[in-house]
């Protein structure tokens, strides 16, 4: 499968950049997710990492009193995020970074919580959990949401999208089965209920895909853009029973 073209991404960027989450999401998921990790400590050391514009970095700034340390390789999104940060006056207690959330800036040993929503799969997740299990002081704990199939059966057309979107996508039991190859022990792991897609992520994405139509008018790349992003949406319109994202929340052992 051929890399998308240079200008794919402009396009992508001017979706994406524009809308409040990258990812399915929402404050509830990040609370419930939460509460399977059991009492943190007061002011706990936190890595966000794929943090996107910030929006689950905001929920987890006011749901801890962690200090937070969110990292995304996209500048732009990172950018957007100091500027929430500053309007909240969060800049003393959560720092965001452009960097490699492969190697992030932590000292092994030195983290209570690592936070990836809908991030992790970009490295892969046997990569991504073994990269990030070090970093955790024991009893800490690794917070992530994957994307994963929730039948066997989906139709054709779901199987070929995921196929070329994330051809390594897998069910809960694969995913909880990897995390315990990898580590882990399993606190708890729950399906983000369809809101968590629509109310930030897809509607806020299908009023930026009709703004943008008219910019790239007689812009056939662009266009064609546009409407493979506004594909995915009404795929998941007709289908999002076959498959979602779950939060998995993992811990390391003393």
């Amino acid at each position: 499968m051929p890399s998308p073209s240079p200008r794919f991404w402009e396009v992508f960027f001017d979706v994406y950049e524009a809308i409040p989450r990258q990812g399915p999401g929402s404050r509830d998921c990040a609370a419930c997710a939460l509460a399977l990790c059991g009492p943190l400590p007061s002011a706990p050391t936190i890595l966000d990492l794929g943090c996107g514009s910030g929006a689950q970095t905001l929920h987890l700034a006011e749901l801890t009193n962690g200090t937070i340390t969110a990292i995304d390789s996209h500048a732009p999104f990172v950018v957007t995020l100091e500027r929430h940060l500053a309007e909240r006056g969060l800049t003393g207690r959560v720092a965001a970074r452009a960097g490699n959330m492969a190697a992030p800036p932590a000292a092994p040993g030195s983290v209570d919580l690592i936070w990836s929503e809908g991030a992790a799969y970009f490295l892969g997740i046997e990569q991504a959990l073994k990269l990030w299990h070090p970093l955790l002081r024991p009893g800490g704990h690794l917070v992530f949401t994957e994307a994963v199939w929730l039948r066997p059966d989906p139709p054709a057309e779901v199987r070929e999208m995921w196929a070329k979107e994330y051809p390594a996508m897998t069910d809960i039991a694969g995913n909880l089965a990897l995390a315990t190859r990898c580590g882990y022990e399993v606190s708890g792991h729950f399906t983000l209920p369809d809101s968590a897609w629509w109310d930030d992520f897809y509607h806020p994405m299908e009023r930026r895909i009709a703004a943008l139509r008219p910019k790239y008018a007689g812009d056939s790349e662009a266009l064609g853009t546009l409407a493979s992003i506004g594909g995915e949406i009404e795929l998941h319109r007709r289908f999002g029973d076959t498959y979602g994202y779950e939060f998995i929340v993992l811990r390391r052992g003393n």
